[in-house]
């Protein structure tokens, strides 16, 4: 590139010039992928905010002994970004069912819904029947192609339970109430069993919530004073081997988990914990453990890429929501570092032109991060400003949540505070038992087939659709690809 003003010798050499061009070049010489592709792997980061995506991204540089900002997360470098409106039909600031929902299936729906349009009523069997919408796990299956799921979450949670179920109830994982029961609602762990019955079901299910599959007369397997969920004494783990699926295997920790040969296995049921997975620094890395979201999702993709037809793979890191919620943003931003590994993973295994890979979120979360702390400050530190009391605050901080003191008393003094250790509670606003969702727009950055289809600012129903286009689906015909892998330009 030349510059007709006169530009000083000293400014066209400037690293910071010269890698900005550089960048230029390349965007310049991207080219856009129109032909329908043969997989989709939709990443969510469960409440990653902008803000926790520029934490996690300083984190992880710091963590490899540089100052941080300059790092790049692996998505960071996809050649397209967008920006999604998270917000519910009913509700300002969403909940995590009717966004999954909405970027699922391309309907928008009202908080706490699963699978159903904005006509069902939350928490009313009768007044939701025929509100059914269908996802892109299940549009891809009835088409022929390999699907799963991997959760560090419950597996019935609300993302990974939009994809697979249709309930007015996210939080009928494992029991309905009996007089909705009365009326044909099936809680969210039968469906999925149901779902593997009926249709072959999800070829590849990884995550936690074992505890929503067994009575609550049964003691779990890892934990013997832990007990299951269900009323209905059934064991929704031994119906689903009672299958007998094909080159089939259920595992529950680590070493069952790495003795699992993917040129062998067409159907792998994993279930790591009760309840949700270990936050990423607390997991126990050993046999008896659980895996990564990255080894989980290496697995998965060896798995399903058998089918010449193609692939949809959900991956949720569904924890750096919990992380939030709890106040303590070491476990959110661990977590966000794991699930970029993740990403990367699925980077290396995949082609570019065969293989769409978005990242995105389902909502944010109240964290800031302001003052002004010096370049390559410790993300958990001080921001090495003071208050006008004269008391130190973090970089990171809430609006509202735990962390928060009691009214009337004066804000804690964190000048001798180890803030920066895992189990701090970053100071809050507003006192509440668990900290909120935000309802700000979040990230969609993408690469691959259509990916340039991601840009500019969204509803979130929108993600759907090239993620359709991509596989070659149209939703109006179901169980058919409209297109040839890499010689088409998919659904009209």
């Amino acid at each position: 590139m030349s510059y007709n003003c006169q530009v000083a010798e000293k400014q066209l050499k400037d690293k910071w010039f010269t890698d900005a061009e550089a960048v230029m070049n390349q965007k310049m010489n991207r080219k856009e992928i129109k032909e329908g592709g043969k997989s989709v792997i939709l990443f969510i980061g469960d409440g990653m905010s902008l803000v926790t995506v520029t934490a996690a991204r300083i984190l992880q540089g710091q963590l490899k002994g540089n100052t941080g900002e300059e790092n790049q997360l692996t998505w960071d470098k996809f050649p397209f970004t967008g920006l999604s409106k998270t917000y519910n039909v009913d509700q300002q600031v969403p909940d995590s069912a009717g966004t999954a929902t909405a970027f699922l299936t391309g309907v928008k729906t009202d908080a706490g819904i699963i699978g159903l349009n904005e006509n069902a009523v939350r928490s009313n069997c009768a007044a939701s029947k025929d509100t059914e919408v269908h996802s892109i796990l299940k549009l891809a299956k009835s088409a022929g192609l390999s699907v799963g799921i991997v959760v560090t979450a419950r597996v019935t949670h609300a993302t990974p339970g939009s994809s697979y179920a249709h309930c007015p109830e996210r939080n009928w994982e494992a029991t309905v109430p009996e007089e909705e029961a009365s009326h044909g609602c099936i809680d969210i762990a039968q469906q999925l069993i149901n779902y593997q019955k009926e249709n072959g079901g999800i070829d590849v299910v990884l995550g936690g919530g074992r505890r929503n599959f067994i009575p609550n007369t049964q003691n779990d397997l890892e934990y013997p004073n832990t007990k299951g969920r269900r009323t209905d004494n059934r064991d929704l783990i031994q119906e689903w081997r009672n299958l007998n699926l094909k080159n089939s295997a259920y595992v529950w920790n680590t070493s069952d988990f790495n003795a699992i040969d993917p040129k062998k296995t067409d159907h792998l049921f994993g279930l790591f914990e009760p309840s949700h997975m270990q936050y990423e620094y607390q997991r126990n890395k050993g046999p008896s453990g659980e895996p990564s979201i990255a080894e989980m999702t290496r697995k998965a993709i060896q798995i399903l890429e058998k089918n010449p037809k193609g692939y949809f793979l959900l991956v949720e890191s569904g924890r750096i929501d919990h992380g939030h919620h709890a106040g303590k943003a070491y476990r959110a931003l661990t977590d966000a570092v794991a699930m970029d590994e993740a990403v990367a993973v699925a980077e290396k295994l995949t082609e570019e032109n065969k293989t769409l890979i978005v990242v995105t979120s389902d909502h944010g979360h109240t964290m800031t991060m302001s003052g002004y702390p010096k370049r390559g400050n410790p993300i958990f530190g001080l921001s090495g400003m003071v208050g006008q009391y004269g008391k130190p605050y973090t970089t990171l901080g809430y609006a509202n949540g735990p962390g928060a003191w009691e009214d009337g008393s004066p804000r804690p003094d964190l000048t001798n505070v180890n803030v920066a250790n895992p189990e701090y509670l970053q100071q809050a606003v507003t006192k509440l038992s668990s900290e909120t969702h935000d309802g700000t727009d979040v990230g969609i950055y993408a690469k691959g087939p259509f990916a340039h289809l991601y840009t500019g600012v969204v509803e979130q129903n929108y993600i759907f659709f090239p993620m359709a286009k991509a596989l070659c689906l149209d939703p109006s015909k179901a169980g058919q690809q409209q297109c040839s892998h890499n010689a088409a330009s998919g659904i009209k």
